[in-house]
């Protein structure tokens, strides 16, 4: 596994498949096949392909634990912006297909529905993430300074099952919902337990792996 891993072609292949969502996406606006509502089929897809973006980035650290495939560490970054590339179309596309980028309005929906506010905050929280999320930042800032960062990630994948919740509660609609929390629980929970047996984070203790 580690092998394959490491071949140059892993990277862009991973590339590759991340873009097929969103390629098939811009094809159903395109050619007018994403149903009676296609801004909220793109609002909702983008939505739900920035938390599947999430998870993947979340399982690779306890993947890498748990296989001992040290070479899946090298898929991480690249998920991660992903995430972050799949959720800023999620918060454009709300903003300009129903708020048409009027600021007055998207102030006053915010206001009006709060979980609206903790998905702009979410988003918000991965803009620096990303801004890292290269070489040059780790040394730029330091090593300990920038796990610290990014261990705002956790705080976005509860940010980002609140606002999934709020937006399925007016529907009494959780199944969907459910299945992410039981998968972050479980991300996050395994995180946890670490932290508690050896006093250092996950991501911590893989990098000094």
């Amino acid at each position: 596994m580690n092998r394959l891993l490491l071949h140059p072609a892993t990277k862009p292949t991973l590339f590759v498949l991340a873009l097929v969502p969103f390629a098939h996406l811009l094809y159903g606006a395109l050619a007018d096949t994403l149903g009676a509502n296609p801004a909220e089929a793109l609002i909702r897809s983008t939505g739900d392909w920035t938390l599947r973006m999430l998870c993947l980035t979340l399982l690779v650290t306890p993947l890498r634990q748990w296989t001992n495939c040290s070479a899946l560490a090298r898929l991480r970054r690249m998920l991660g912006l992903f995430t972050f590339f799949y959720g800023l179309w999620h918060v454009l596309s709300y903003a300009w297909l129903d708020m048409g980028f009027e600021a007055a309005a998207i102030a006053k929906d915010i206001a009006k529905r709060p979980f609206i506010l903790v998905g702009f905050s979410a988003l918000t929280l991965m803009v620096p993430l990303a801004a890292t999320s290269f070489n040059r930042a780790i040394k730029s800032i330091g090593a300990a300074r920038w796990q610290a960062l990014h261990r705002a990630v956790y705080a976005i994948a509860v940010l980002a099952l609140l606002h999934f919740f709020w937006m399925r509660a007016g529907k009494n609609d959780f199944a969907e919902w459910s299945i992410y929390a039981v998968i972050l629980g479980i991300l996050l929970g395994w995180r946890l337990l670490v932290w508690l047996r050896t006093g250092r984070p996950a991501s911590m203790r893989a990098a000094l792996r």
